[in-house]
This record gives C-alpha cells, sequence and structure tokens, in this order.
C-alpha cells in the first residue's frame, strides 16, 4: 500500500530555472496542456457519470429496474461520490495530477462497460457506486492542477473555463449518448462513455504535467506577482494543518449547504429530465436530450460569464455574481415546468436554467470556496464542499424517484406519471440555495 501512494505522490521541487525567458516559456506551454486537458478531459469523462439518467426510461420499459430501483443505483453513485471527493479532494493536494487523474479515469471507463452488462440491482448498485468512487477523483484533482498553474486573479476566468466541462459533458451525453440509446439499445448507454473513458485517460496522463516547482518553476502566484493577503503564506503551516484549518471558516460550512441545495436541482434535471420530457411533455428520446443539451451549450456561457463577470465587474467578489445567477436559474426552471408547452419557450426555459446553474456551479462547488481557503489545500476545499454537494444529489435522487414511483400509475398498460410533488422538491431546493449564498455578501477572500 506503501509502493502503491508513492506511486501518486507528487515529486520533489527540482532546482530553480534561473532564465526568466524560459520559465515563462514553461509555464505558457504548460498552463494551455494542463487546461485543455482538465477541460476536455473532465467533460468527456463526464459521461462516464450521467450515462444512467439517459438509460432510465429504456430499463424501465423493459422491466429491467423500477423507477425507485434506479433511484437507488442513481443514489449509490452519490454517496460514494461524496465521501471519495472529500477523501480525494485531502489526497489531491498531495499528488502528481498525470496520475492521479489519468488512474480514476481508466477506472471509471471499466466501470461503464461492466454496467453494460448488468441486470441484477445488487450487481448495478455495487458498480455504479464504484463509478462514483473513481469519478470523485476528478473535480479535486481538476483544482488542484488549476491552482498550481493559474495565479489568484485569473482563477475567476481559469475556473469558468474549467468548468465548461460540466457542460460539454452534460451536452455529449444527451446527444451523442442519447442517439446511441435509441438506434442501439440501452447497453450502448454505457459502453460508448466507458470507450470514451479509455481514450480520455491516455490522453490526460501525456498532457497533464506534476506542480510548477518539480520542474523547477516558481510558484504561479510569484510568477505573475498576484498575491492579495501575503499575511497567510502557505508555508507558515504543514499541508495537513492547513488542511484542517477549512473546518474552522464559518462561510465554508454555509458553502457546503447553499452547493448541496444547488446540487439537488442540477442532478435533478439531468438524471430525470428526459424521463420527464417523455412522459410529461411527450418527447421522443433523441428529442429530450436535444432539449437538454441546449441548457449545456448555454452552461459553456455561464460558467464563462461567471467567471468573467465575478472578476471584473466585481472584483473578484462571488456573492454579487451568485444573486444574478441564482435569479437567472430560478426564472428558467419555473419556465421549464409552468410555461407554455411550445418548443420557443423550452428552449428559452433551458437556455436560462443553464447559464444560471452552471454559474452557480462554478462558484458554490468550488470556486468561492477555494477563494476563501488557503490555495496550498484547495483540493481539501473542494473535497469539504464536495461531500454536501454530492450527499445532496445522493439525497435528490433516493426522494425524486420514490416521488415519482408514488406518482405513477399503469391502467390498461398505459404507464401515467404526477410529476407535481416532485417539481416543488426540486424548485424549493433552489429557493434554499439562493437565500444561503446571499447570506456571503461580506465574506472576504484569502491567498
Amino acid at each position: 500500500m506503501t509502493g502503491f501512494l508513492r506511486f501518486f505522490a507528487t515529486g520533489a521541487d527540482r532546482a530553480p530555472i534561473d532564465d526568466s525567458g524560459r520559465i515563462g516559456e514553461l509555464f505558457r506551454k504548460h498552463r494551455f496542456r494542463v487546461m485543455l486537458a482538465i477541460t476536455l478531459g473532465y467533460g468527456l469523462i463526464y459521461t462516464c457519470r450521467l450515462a444512467l439518467g439517459v438509460v432510465k426510461k429504456p430499463l424501465i420499459d423493459a422491466g429491467v429496474f423500477s423507477p425507485a430501483d434506479l433511484g437507488l443505483i442513481g443514489s449509490a453513485l452519490f454517496y460514494t461520490y461524496a465521501i471519495g471527493k472529500l477523501t480525494n479532494g485531502f489526497l489531491a493536494d498531495h499528488a502528481n495530477m498525470k496520475r492521479f487523474l489519468a488512474f480514476a479515469f481508466l477506472m471509471t471507463a471499466l466501470c461503464n462497460l461492466a454496467m453494460g452488462f448488468a441486470t441484477t440491482l445488487w450487481l448495478a448498485v455495487v458498480l455504479w457506486g464504484l463509478n462514483g468512487w473513481f469519478q470523485s477523483f476528478g473535480a479535486p484533482g481538476g483544482v488542484v492542477a488549476m491552482t498550481h498553474w493559474f495565479s489568484n486573479r485569473e482563477r475567476g476566468r481559469a475556473y469558468g473555463v474549467w468548468s465548461t466541462a460540466h457542460s460539454i459533458g452534460e451536452g455529449l451525453t444527451f446527444l451523442v449518448v442519447g442517439l446511441a440509446v435509441s438506434m442501439l439499445g440501452w447497453r450502448w448507454g454505457f459502453w460508448g462513455p466507458g470507450l470514451i473513458g479509455l481514450f480520455t485517460a491516455l490522453g490526460c496522463y501525456l498532457l497533464i504535467q506534476d506542480r510548477p516547482g518539480t520542474l523547477g518553476l516558481p510558484n504561479v502566484n510569484d510568477w505573475k506577482q498576484d498575491r492579495y493577503d501575503q499575511g497567510n503564506k502557505p508555508g507558515m503551516k504543514s499541508v495537513l494543518a492547513l488542511q484542517l484549518s477549512i473546518l474552522k471558516i464559518p462561510a465554508i460550512w454555509v458553502l457546503c449547504l447553499a452547493s448541496a441545495t444547488t446540487y439537488v436541482t442540477r442532478y435533478a434535471i439531468n438524471s430525470w429530465g428526459i424521463l420527464y420530457l417523455q412522459e410529461a411533455r411527450g418527447f421522443s428520446l433523441p428529442a429530450a436530450g436535444t432539449l437538454l443539451m441546449t441548457s449545456t451549450l448555454a452552461g459553456i456561457a455561464g460558467a464563462l460569464a461567471f467567471g468573467f463577470i465575478s472578476d471584473k465587474w466585481f472584483g473578484a467578489r462571488r456573492p454579487p455574481a451568485n444573486l444574478l445567477f441564482g435569479v437567472l436559474e430560478l426564472a428558467g426552471l419555473c419556465l421549464f415546468f409552468f410555461g407554455p408547452n411550445t418548443m420557443p419557450m423550452l428552449i428559452l426555459s433551458m437556455l436560462l436554467f443553464g447559464m444560471g446553474l452552471t454559474g452557480l456551479v462554478t462558484s458554490l462547488g468550488g470556486l468561492f470556496a477555494v477563494d476563501i481557503a488557503p490555495k496550498r489545500v484547495a483540493g481539501a476545499a473542494m473535497g469539504v464542499i464536495g461531500i454536501f454537494s454530492y450527499i445532496g444529489a445522493a439525497v435528490q435522487e433516493q426522494v425524486s424517484g420514490s416521488l415519482i414511483e408514488r406518482g405513477m400509475q399503469v391502467v390498461d398498460g398505459v404507464r401515467t406519471y404526477d410529476f407535481g410533488p416532485v417539481i416543488w422538491f426540486w424548485i424549493g431546493s433552489s429557493v434554499v440555495s439562493m437565500l444561503l449564498a446571499a447570506s456571503l455578501w461580506r465574506t472576504r477572500l484569502r491567498d
């Protein structure tokens, strides 16, 4: 076990490079490669997490699993992801991202390939739970890599670019995986993402680099001359002490609850949105996937816009942007469920929802926590937020599955649903999240 952990450990610092031109050249080269890998790679591997949402109706129709069964399977991923995001977030601060992320992406791909053969409940729960554990390496690893290579006042924009990975993955899942399932059957809803994951693992291993210090480069904040709180130097405490100090920051705990309630709505639409559109609005699987994909395209704009607006308009303050994007998300959600049943209105609702939600996920799901925690332990900050976020997602999966099954009736072989109770559960969670985020209006940033 010691040898296994040593394999993933970050390398030792090399002798500092004195040539400023060479330093700039290496930073520019590896910053681009790292951002490309953690954004596109995380986006592609996201398809391995969302596959279950695409195949729910085919599995229900085939009698393989019931809505409650699917809620249990889906919650297994979120519970293991929640625990894993905490523990792996702490580990990520000590790890070599090249090996850490490539290994995780390989294992999540294998879990998806195996899911294509699973038709018994216990096996599906175990495999999807394992998938959640390996998926939990991705976000902390990406954020740690980002904080190593991007400085304080450019982190909002960098985080915004990285956050487009969620929308890339969602769009590929809803459209490409949805088309594969409609043409080839539900098993390809898992096999397709599994094959994508194998190639993603290889690409990330080739592109991602360890910390700048392992190349003889200075700290990125020093290179960019971008420090705004010199009284809180990471070197004054051990890494473990800094990690534990996160738990003493009250704003972190409020963020945990705000993110958890945001993730209820986020994964409600990701996990059950296609089923809702198929059963309540009469959409086909490809049409439902295409409509939800519009929210992911808006999400890319939302992630980029949140980083730019909070950095440039609000001086790297996230709360004003949180309120703005929270209003957009709620407006889109209400229009989606209660607006006219016309394609223009549904598309508009998904555009508003996607932009607002992804902006909130960018901030509440990590960026805000990284802002107010010591940067040397960004992975731990992501881990603490992550465990609450995905407990929220897991509870949502089970509650939603139960509410949907209670509202399901089969009369003369025709299945109908009452989505009313579950819709109010989802909207109420968004309102609570917005109020919690607004309570952090005067929270200060840290270097």
